[in-house]
């Protein structure tokens, strides 16, 4: 990543205010350190050459006080608008992060995205807070510096200015090899992070089938490399810090002998010297600090970049129109969606669904059932193709309108900390008591409902603990017959149930049906069974 990406500018525009303020206090501070230096050389050259004493020295030391508490207080607002600034960018990249995540999911871990919102942006604290920060006072502090010295004391400002150039060289040698391993340390990071979460949400399962230590040695073992490749980074970065203040101290050393050399011989007056001493390590001071603070902000950066990658690969901006289509006839007319490192397309289809048809979608795993419902709910936009609806492209239609006719059963229902009535209602926010029992009886989700210590006002924890796979898919159908949409879309509603409860949900799934445009992924032959035909997917043509 650049040192200062452009796509931060435009995904998070507090970054703007901050440079300038950043810029501001830069001159500010590089104007303070050349006048700290030449207070300082005209008060120690009136010492020593014109013996003044304290009482010639008050002005200069009231100055000297003056110039630093500015330079104090320069530095304290740095740290407060660093600290407010990070906070704030924070903020717009989480927020761009989750609404891309939201309108394009695509094929993303879980874990890899948590990651990246919470432990991989937090990184940018550093970033803003000493990184960015040091970078501007390197741009402007070493040109103050120069143009202060080069009046005075040309032999220097060429030396200077020659070696310079030598710290941004060996900080980008060393930058190439700490960014690298910077990145492979993230990704190993979300790795682990997506493997711990699937652990964690499978652990009952684990125990009961006595896997549970063999999953602990994995994670122990991917802990154990992640660990290594930290040290490894973290070598890097203090080996690379050695180098630079090594580097830097030579160059000031060839300064002070250059100047002592022209001193000594009567070529240069001490006042001269002593200005120039002070000021030549404030030259390097910047460059040196860049190259150390580098390091603590990589990973911020490498996780900004993943997160500009996650940001822009959304769909385009979509013309969108006044209305969304009704529920007519559905076509998929030659629609290929591919995602990237896998090398068959994950859904090829051309077919077309009449309205009030149940259609069965069948095909081997990964022949692109669940990625033609996701195409219908505009959460994947085909690569290739476009789908029609009632004569109208969907990507042309107001997503929001569309989506509000159609009700969606997962695989695996998503369900909240509340109670059960609120669980239901988020099919129907509107709706009142009378209709979510209704709704609840015809997903034949009553019964066990009725049977909970408090009825609907039962509370759920996250993901629905406390009910079974067969109690989630009931809820889960409720919301799809309190929303009363035309288009349902259920992905294998049947899937790790028992017979008994299959057989209840299938019940339901007739009943909401009725009248209804219906896509239902399927792999249960009996499910196949309650549609009108079935379209098979993977197959050469999309259909049979």
């Amino acid at each position: 990543m650049r040192p200062l990406d452009p796509r931060l500018l435009r995904h998070a525009r507090a970054t703007r205010g901050f440079l300038a303020l950043t810029v501001a206090l830069g001159l500010a501070l590089a104007g303070l350190v050349v006048a700290q230096a030449t207070l300082l050389a005209g008060g120690i050259t009136a010492v020593f050459l014109d013996d003044a004493g304290p009482a010639d020295l008050v002005p200069t030391l009231g100055w000297l006080a003056v110039v630093t508490a500015a330079r104090s207080a320069v530095a304290w607002a740095q740290e407060v608008a660093a600290v407010r600034a990070a906070a704030a960018v924070k903020s717009q990249l989480r927020t761009r992060l989750l609404a891309a995540v939201a309108e394009h999911p695509g094929h993303r871990d879980t874990g890899a995205v948590a990651t990246l919102a919470t432990r991989g942006l937090d990184a940018l604290d550093a970033y803003f807070a000493r990184y960015l920060p040091q970078l501007v006072l390197a741009a402007l502090v070493p040109a103050i510096v120069l143009a202060r010295i080069l009046p005075v004391d040309l032999v220097a400002t060429a030396t200077i200015a020659l070696t310079l150039p030598l710290i941004p060289l060996f900080m980008a040698l060393v930058g190439l090899h700490t960014e690298a391993a910077n990145r492979r340390q993230f990704r190993l990071l979300t790795r682990l992070s997506h493997h711990f979460l699937d652990v964690v949400a499978g652990l009952p399962t684990l125990k009961v089938f006595g896997r549970a230590g063999a999953q602990a040695a994995t994670i122990r073992r991917i802990s154990g490399e992640q660990r290594r490749r930290t040290m490894r980074t973290l070598r890097t970065a203090f080996l690379s810090s050695l180098v630079l203040e090594l580097l830097a101290t030579l160059s000031v050393a060839l300064v002070a002998v250059g100047i002592g050399l022209r001193l000594v011989s009567g070529d240069l007056d001490l006042a001269t010297a002593l200005l120039v001493l002070i000021l030549a390590p404030e030259a390097y001071l910047p460059l040196r600090q860049v190259g150390a603070n580098y390091h603590a902000s990589a990973e911020g950066l490498a996780a900004a970049e993943e997160a500009f990658a996650v940001i822009e690969a959304g769909p385009a901006p979509r013309a969108a129109s006044a209305v969304a289509p009704a529920v007519g006839t559905i076509r998929f007319d030659a629609v290929v969606v591919e995602y990237p490192g896998r090398a068959e397309p994950a859904l090829s289809v051309t077919a077309t669904v009449g309205p009030g048809e149940v259609v069965a979608l069948t095909g081997p795993s990964g022949s692109g059932k669940s990625t033609a419902l996701a195409v219908l709910l505009g959460l994947v936009t085909p690569t290739t193709g476009r789908v029609l609806v009632d004569g109208l492209d969907l990507s042309t239609v107001d997503l929001d309108a569309w989506r509000r006719r159609i009700a969606w059963v997962p695989q695996r229902p998503w369900m909240f900390a509340g109670t059960v009535a609120a669980n239901i209602r988020l099919g129907d926010r509107d709706a009142d008591d009378d209709a979510v029992r209704r709704a609840a009886r015809l997903a034949g989700a009553d019964g066990f409902v009725d049977a909970l210590p408090d009825g609907y006002a039962t509370r759920l924890g996250d993901g629905g603990t406390g009910l079974s796979a067969g109690q989630r898919q009931r809820l889960a159908l409720a919301r799809a017959f309190l929303r009363d949409a035309p288009l349902v879309l259920l992905d294998e509603p049947t899937a790790n149930l028992d017979g008994e409860s299959a057989d209840t949900v299938m019940a339901a799934i007739r009943r909401l049906a009725a009248g209804r445009t219906v896509l239902i992924a399927a792999h249960r032959p009996e499910l196949v069974a309650l549609a009108d035909r079935e379209l098979r997917l993977g197959a050469p043509a999309g259909v049979r």
